[in-house]
């Protein structure tokens, strides 16, 4: 689950991480009342309004603005709010739709006194799956172009690994600060912005925290600040951490999805042009294989579960439709826990309340009562063709897109 930049900054705050300070708001007025209790907590007439929304690269499009005082922070906030922001990480990249920006962030001036005497790094923790353990990714070259960084020049881009089951040990956040060039101050500093942050990871049941950039202000004490931050949460531990599942912002997400959820279904929407409709995670991929054999695209990632009843056959249905993009749909089915034959009426059900179905569907069903349910699709009578073998319903696909 993914937070936004305040809410991220939140967290990293209640573990002690040094953050950027600044105050959320929703409308004009509330950001320049953002604005005065910044002022007065800092002392400073300069603002950066800065656009939430769950992409980074937002500088790019328009979505982080200098204010250097409170008129110009109104200005910003008027121009900021509501609009469609594009983004390299929004749907489309920076030719697409954009998402639109519902809330902002008015924060300090971090740079100050002298933006000349900052310099910006880039840190962030996650799970390295292959190596089976968490690491921290570190580089020199901070800001928005970091990815162009990991690409032209990989060795400034250094790793440090970390044994879930030793964790942090002093030489590790070490390690990092020897590796951005910190000496004195500013070396101590940011072994004690690391070590708080992996304690933020862990304690938040974190997939990712970003700190991009990571602000060294040598005018100020040498400290350390997270001047940006994109967390992701693992939503298998949220059951741990009601607090923080209440942070979830529906609007930012794939309604699809969202509401696949609230029927239990696992959904996660794709470019392609064959939907598919399974049950079990591990055959769903599968099936998305053989789409791929036989000449198509998936369309989607679409698990019903093992109670694939008419009502979440139908609901399945209708999600998978609502995809311009789908040119037919393979419904894969092991019946297991669950009969082949009442699948199999689901999917009727589901055609004849739905009404036209303008796309072909490829139906296979094995396992408890699959030949009867065969049977009953062959004798429908609607446009739905039925394959035994995982090979039939490749062929199929590939018949149909023909």
């Amino acid at each position: 689950m993914n937070l936004h930049e305040y809410q991220g900054k939140s967290i990293l705050a209640k573990y002690g991480v040094p953050i950027q300070r600044g105050y959320v708001a929703d409308t004009v007025e509330e950001a320049l009342a953002a604005y005065d209790k910044l002022k007065e907590e800092t002392g400073g007439d300069a603002a950066i309004v800065k656009a939430q929304i769950h992409a980074g690269g937002r500088g790019k499009g328009g979505g982080v603005k200098f204010s250097k005082d409170r008129e110009a922070v109104k200005e910003n906030s008027e121009a900021i709010l509501g609009m469609m922001l594009k983004t390299p990480q929004t749907p489309g990249g920076m030719d697409g739709a954009g998402k639109k920006v519902n809330k902002i962030l008015i924060a300090e001036d971090a740079y100050a006194p002298d933006f000349d005497a900052c310099k910006e790094y880039y840190v962030s923790i996650l799970m390295d799956r292959a190596a089976k353990t968490n690491v921290i990714i570190h580089s020199t070259e901070g800001g928005m172009d970091i990815e162009e960084v990991a690409e032209k020049t990989p060795h400034l881009v250094h790793t440090t690994y970390l044994d879930p089951e030793q964790g942090m040990q002093g030489f590790h956040a070490r390690e990092v600060a020897f590796n951005l060039g910190l000496s004195g101050q500013a070396f101590k500093n940011m072994v004690k912005f690391i070590s708080k942050l992996y304690q933020a990871y862990l304690g938040s049941d974190s997939s990712m925290i970003e700190i991009n950039p990571c602000m060294h202000n040598t005018a100020k004490d040498d400290e350390i600040i997270a001047v940006d931050c994109k967390f992701s949460l693992d939503a298998n531990a949220l059951y741990r951490h009601k607090d923080l599942a209440a942070m979830r912002d529906v609007t930012e997400e794939d309604p699809v999805e969202v509401e696949a959820g609230e029927y239990g279904l696992n959904y996660v929407n794709l470019d392609g042009n064959v939907g598919c409709m399974v049950n079990g995670a591990g055959l769903a991929m599968a099936t998305m294989d053989i789409i791929k054999l036989s000449g198509g695209e998936p369309a989607n990632f679409l698990d019903v579960g093992g109670t694939a009843d008419a009502a979440r056959v139908e609901k399945a249905f209708r999600m998978i439709l609502s995809d311009d993009k789908v040119e037919a749909i393979l419904i894969n089915i092991f019946g297991g826990i669950v009969r082949c034959d009442r699948v199999a009426q689901g999917v009727i059900d589901a055609y004849k309340n739905i009404g036209d179905i303008k796309v072909p569907i490829i139906v296979r069903l094995q396992g408890t009562n699959a030949d009867i349910a065969k049977k009953m699709i062959d004798e429908s009578g609607l446009n739905v063709k039925s394959a035994v073998l995982l090979q039939d319903a490749a062929d199929r696909v590939k018949e149909v897109l023909a």
